[in-house]
C-alpha cells in the first residue's frame, strides 16, 4: 500500500527548507528552520521533505542514454542525441544535475540535523523516534555524497585524488568551497554511515531507510571503494535476510506489488512531486521513471523515443523472467535485423521495466537496493579477494536458477578477467534501466576489458558512436559550468579531459 503520508506537508516544508541554505540567517517575515522545527514530530515531517529530494531518474537516464542499454527508437523526436553520441562537457545537464541535486539533498539533510540540536525529546518514545529520524537524515546525506564521490572523483579508490567539496554544515549563500580529496570525502560519508547505524532502531522497511537499508548503502560504498572484505560481509548479511524473488515475485516487484527482494525503494504515487512526465531525453528529468524512454506508455504505440539496445536484447533468453519484465509484448522482433534495410522500423524493442502502477502508465517505485545486487556484489568480491572463480560462478548460477525458474548450467571461468566480464554481463541484464551501467563500467570495466558496446545496427543508424572504453575520461563527470561561474576557484580543479 502506498503511504500517502509521505506527501503531507512536503510542499510547505520544502519551501521552508529551500528559502535559503543558512539556518542562522534571519529575515523579517520569513519562517526559518529554527521556528519550523520545534518538536520531534516537526523533524519527522521535515524528514519527508528530505526524502522528497531523493530521485533515481537522473541515474537511470545517464546509465541508459550514455551507455549500451538503449537505442534511438522509431518514434524519436531527437531526445537525448547528444548524450547518446557521448557528448559530455561542463555545460551538460548531467554535470549540473548530479552536482546541484546531491548538494541540495546534502544541505536539506544538514539543515534538519542542525535544527535537531535545539530539540529535546520528552520521553523514551520520542527519543526513539528522534534517533530514527536523525539516523535516516545522516544516511540520506551519506547516499548523496556517495553519488558525488562516484560521479565526480576520477578514482574513488585513490584517497589523494580530488573529489567534491565536503560541506558538513549549513553554508552561507556566498560560500565558495574548493574540492576536497577523495579520502576526505570518504571520511565524511563513513562518519554519516557510522552515525546512522548507531542510531537506527528499525531493522527493515522497504520504503524508509532502516538498519538493512543503511547496510546496503555501506555495501555499495565499500564496492565503490573496492573494499571487498566489507562488501562480502555486508552483502552476505543482507542476502541472508532478503531471498531472491522467484519468477512470479519478480514480475510483481516491477508492478510494485511484491517486496520479497527489495531492501529499499523510493515510493512514487499519484499526485506526488514526481507524478509527471518530466523533461524527456534529459538527465535532469524527474517525473515517472518510464518517461525516460517513452511519452505515453510502455507499448509500441506509446511514443517510444528510446528502445532497448539490440546488444542487450541479444543477451536475454525468452525463458528468463527478465525478458518478460524488460521487453514489452508489443515489441516487433526481427531475427534478421542486422541485414534488414530498415531495422529502425522492423525491429522495435519496447522497454517495459516501468509499465506503471496505480493506473498511471510509466510511474513505478524506484528500486534503490535489491538482494540480487547484493549477490552480484558478493560474486565480484569473491573474485577480487581470493580469486574464487568457482564461488563467483556458483552465485551467478543461483541468480539464473531463480530467474529461469529451473536449474541452469554451472558457468566456468578460466581467469579473473573472464569472471569480471561475466559479472558485468549479468549486471547488465539484471539491473538494466535501474541506473547502474555507467558506474559499473567505470568501476569494473577496465578489469573486465569491457566498455560501452552498442549493437552496430543501432548505433550506426544514429551517428556511429558505438563503443567507448571504460577508461575514457567521460566516465567521470565534469565540474559543472554553473558551479564554476559562481565559484571561480574551483574552475582550476576541473576533472581531466574537460
Amino acid at each position: 500500500m502506498k503511504k500517502f503520508s509521505k506527501i503531507l506537508f512536503v510542499g510547505l516544508l520544502t519551501i521552508v527548507m529551500g528559502c535559503n541554505d543558512a539556518i542562522d540567517i534571519r529575515q523579517p517575515g520569513r519562517l526559518d528552520a529554527l521556528n519550523a522545527f520545534q518538536s520531534v514530530d516537526d523533524l519527522q515531517q521535515g524528514l519527508l521533505a528530505v526524502y522528497n529530494q531523493w530521485d533515481l531518474s537522473p541515474e537511470i537516464a545517464l546509465a541508459s542514454n550514455f551507455t549500451d542499454e538503449v537505442a534511438v527508437s522509431f518514434d524519436s523526436g531527437g531526445q537525448g542525441f547528444a548524450l547518446y553520441d557521448f557528448v559530455l562537457n561542463a555545460g551538460s545537464a548531467a554535470a549540473s544535475d548530479f552536482w546541484v541535486r546531491n548538494y541540495r539533498v546534502n544541505n536539506r539533510a544538514t539543515l534538519l540535523i542542525e535544527a535537531a540540536a535545539n530539540i529535546t525529546p520528552e520521553d523514551a518514545t520520542e527519543q526513539a523516534l528522534f534517533d530514527d529520524v536523525l539516523a535516516q537524515a545522516h544516511a540520506i546525506r551519506a547516499y548523496a555524497n556517495l553519488e558525488l564521490m562516484t560521479y565526480f572523483s576520477p578514482d574513488p579508490t585513490d584517497d589523494s585524488t580530488l573529489a567534491a567539496p565536503v560541506v558538513d554544515f549549513v553554508a552561507p549563500l556566498d560560500y565558495q568551497p574548493l574540492r576536497n580529496t577523495t579520502g576526505e570525502l570518504w571520511d565524511y560519508i563513513n562518519s554519516d554511515l557510522t552515525m546512522a547505524a548507531s542510531m537506527i532502531s528499525t531493522q527493515s522497511s522497504p520504503t524508509f531507510l532502516s538498519a538493512d537499508g543503511i547496510n546496503a548503502i555501506r555495501a555499495r560504498a565499500a564496492l565503490t571503494r573496492k573494499d571487498y572484505g566489507q562488501v562480502a560481509s555486508l552483502s552476505s548479511q543482507l542476502l541472508a535476510s532478503y531471498p531472491l524473488a522467484n519468477q512470479a515475485q519478480y514480475q510483481l516487484m516491477f508492478l510494485d506489488a511484491d517486496n520479497t527482494e527489495v531492501i529499499f525503494k523510493l515510493e512514487r504515487t499519484l499526485t506526488d512531486t514526481y507524478d509527471g512526465q518530466g523533461t524527456t531525453g534529459s538527465v535532469a528529468a524527474g517525473g515517472w521513471a518510464g518517461a525516460r524512454f517513452a511519452f505515453v506508455d510502455a507499448t509500441i504505440t506509446g511514443g517510444s523515443y528510446f528502445e532497448m539496445d539490440r546488444g542487450l536484447f541479444n543477451l536475454l533468453d525468452t525463458n528468463d523472467v527478465r525478458y518478460d519484465v524488460s521487453v514489452a509484448p508489443s515489441s516487433i522482433i526481427n531475427p534478421n535485423y542486422d541485414t534488414d534495410p530498415d531495422p529502425v522500423n522492423t525491429d522495435i524493442l519496447i522497454i517495459q521495466k516501468y509499465p506503471g502502477s496505480e493506473g498511471k502508465p510509466l510511474m513505478n517505485d524506484l528500486k534503490v537496493f535489491r538482494s540480487s545486487e547484493m549477490l552480484l556484489m558478493l560474486a565480484e568480491a569473491r573474485v577480487a579477494t581470493n580469486n574464487d572463480l568457482t564461488g563467483a560462478a556458483t552465485l551467478i548460477k543461483q541468480l539464473r536458477d531463480a530467474r529461469f525458474g529451473s536449474a541452469q548450467a554451472m558457468p566456468s571461468y578460466g581467469t579473473a578477467q573472464e569472471a569480471y566480464a561475466a559479472i558485468l554481463d549479468e549486471r547488465r541484464i539484471e539491473l538494466c534501466f535501474e541506473g547502474h551501467r555507467y558506474k559499473d563500467l567505470k568501476r569494473l570495466g577496465p578489469a573486465a576489458n569491457r566498455g560501452v558496446d552498442r549493437d552496430p545496427t543501432d548505433c550506426n543508424a544514429q551517428s556511429g558512436a558505438c563503443t567507448l572504453a571504460a577508461t575514457d575520461y567521460r566516465f567521470t563527470l565534469p565540474i559543472p559550468i554553473i558551479e564554476i561561474n559562481a565559484n571561480a576557484g574551483i574552475g582550476g580543479q576541473q576533472n581531466p579531459g574537460y
